[in-house]
């Protein structure tokens, strides 16, 4: 279960805050008298069970909607929504200081308002929690209930000594943060993804610990906003997963920024000294010790999956993965469901969204649909963004894939040069002498939405030939992924070909 978090942050309690939980977890809330039974039991309110109680609903099945904490889960209010609103600002603040850079004059005074930025933070959380308000789910049809969920069968549910009869059942419990095991962290206090958000006052001093996607963004906004930033990653790279030539980009990035990055680097102890953080580092025989004013914590998800009577359902999981599924998210239990970052490697919004629909078509029509046919994309929303959608060069290899790529680089790239955003690349891997795409990184200030043209061509099996034909708009940077596209294209004119061409001309 989560751990303690730092108990000096608390969400303030403003017009804003006021009406966020009127929609996400109104206090006068009475459940429902439970209809006997439902088509579909959901268990948490994020974006899977969300997703799936709507289209189960609007399709004509009696759904129950259960949700322990808020509407929304970790996406509209820890997660996607206010970490990219806290980016956006601190983007506009670095363009700011580096005005010269677009002919433009450096202003004189730039200072940044923090209570402002996260009243916008609050505001647009605010305002996105409404359209999937409690009362907007009750007036729509769905029996929504706030609570503690708990099997306590095969096809019973408890919740608040109420018992919720299913035919089909859905667990999208999500995750929470994980946090490391460092001796002191917890009696120091410490930020996380669900309360970091809370903040309003900026942290002058921040340590990062971890140096995946979460780390990153919010180490670049927060240094980019004020914080004198430093992460610290206990592998000898960040962002792991990536392309090592997109993470070196971002680490150029990050050093421009004034970010440092601590890498091998492990946060060893915590400990509170009048009044300032000091938190002992060690990489390799190297110990040395940082004051700072707050941590970040950004190492990971856990999945919940405790306290909620799996084994009373005939549900097996563990405390790592979470809830185990086969293909058609199916679990132990053949009426029950899983969806989301509960079961799923990927965590992303958009991932536990799509589940959900497979869930639905598979547990209440009969279905077929498998979650290993999903081509997921995703981004790091970094500046510059860094996205990927399917295989990498070393998985290909290790799969013996023959593979082939073919990258651009943003400086060739008209539009790139025009908005001085040159930093960055297209790389599009097809499968060996074919023009089947079989992945792709961008790393650009606009990647997260470039790379959904390459995720729809993979989908409709559209090939990089096709590709290559596509008219784009001029000039956009999107034009990287048809100058890629024209790059296999003229593999093609081959000596044979090239030769064919001279006769005919030559007639």
């Amino acid at each position: 279960m989560p751990q303690p978090r730092d108990p000096s942050i608390s969400t303030p309690q403003d017009a804003y805050e006021r009406e966020r939980m009127a929609n996400v977890r109104p206090h006068t809330w009475s459940n429902p008298a439970p209809s006997i039974p439902y088509h579909l039991a959901v268990i948490g309110a994020g974006p899977a069970g969300l997703a799936a109680a709507k289209v189960a609903r609007a399709l004509g099945a009696r759904v129950a909607l259960i949700e322990r904490d808020m509407l929304g889960g970790d996406s509209l209010n820890g997660g996607c929504i206010p970490s990219k609103t806290i980016i956006r600002t601190s983007q506009l603040y670095a363009e700011m200081r580096d005005a010269r850079r677009y002919g433009a004059q450096v202003p004189c005074d730039i200072t940044v308002d923090f209570p402002a930025v996260m009243e916008r933070v609050r505001r647009i959380r605010t305002h996105l929690s409404g359209e999937d308000s409690a009362h907007r789910l009750a007036n729509d049809g769905i029996d929504l209930f706030f609570g503690d969920a708990r099997f306590s069968g095969p096809d019973t549910l408890m919740v608040k000594d109420e018992v919720l009869r299913f035919e089909k059942a859905l667990i999208a419990t999500g995750a929470y943060p994980m946090v490391p095991p460092i001796p002191g962290l917890a009696e120091a206090g410490y930020l996380t993804s669900e309360n970091v958000f809370d903040l309003t006052e900026l942290p002058r001093r921040l340590l990062v610990i971890g140096g995946g996607p979460l780390g990153c963004e919010l180490a670049q906004a927060f240094c980019r906003l004020g914080s004198k930033t430093t992460i610290v990653q206990d592998m000898p790279l960040f962002l792991g997963k990536e392309e090592r030539d997109a993470a070196q980009i971002l680490s150029d990035a990050f050093a421009r920024d004034g970010i440092e990055v601590r890498l091998n680097t492990m946060a060893v102890a915590v400990r509170v000294e009048n009044g300032e953080k000091q938190v002992d580092l060690v990489s390799d025989d190297y110990r040395n010790t940082i004051v700072v004013d707050a941590i970040l914590t950004g190492i990971g998800h856990v999945p919940n999956v405790q306290q909620l009577g799996l084994e009373a359902a005939g549900v097996d999981y563990d405390l790592i993965n979470g809830v185990h599924v086969d293909d058609f998210l199916r679990t132990s239990n053949p009426n029950i469901y899983a969806a989301g970052d509960v079961c799923l490697e990927h965590k992303y919004t958009h991932t536990a969204e799509a589940s959900a629909h497979i869930v639905v078509q598979n547990a209440l029509f009969g279905g077929r649909e498998r979650q290993s046919e999903l081509v997921v994309p995703w981004c790091t929303f970094t500046d510059p963004e860094i996205a990927h959608v399917g295989l990498y060069v070393r998985e290909a290899n290790r799969l013996e894939i023959p593979i082939k790529t073919f990258t651009v680089p943003m400086h060739e790239i008209d539009r790139a040069i025009t908005d001085s955003e040159e930093d960055g690349f297209v790389k599009i891997h097809v499968k060996g002498h074919t023009d089947k795409i079989l992945g792709a990184t961008i790393v650009a200030r606009h990647a997260g939405d470039m790379i959904n043209e390459i995720t729809l061509a993979m989908v409709a099996g559209i090939g990089l030939r096709t590709l290559a034909r596509i008219i784009h708009a001029y000039p956009t940077q999107a034009a990287a992924i048809q100058k890629a596209a024209q790059a296999y294209y003229r593999t093609r004119f081959t000596p044979v070909v090239q030769a064919r061409v001279r006769r005919w001309l030559a007639r």
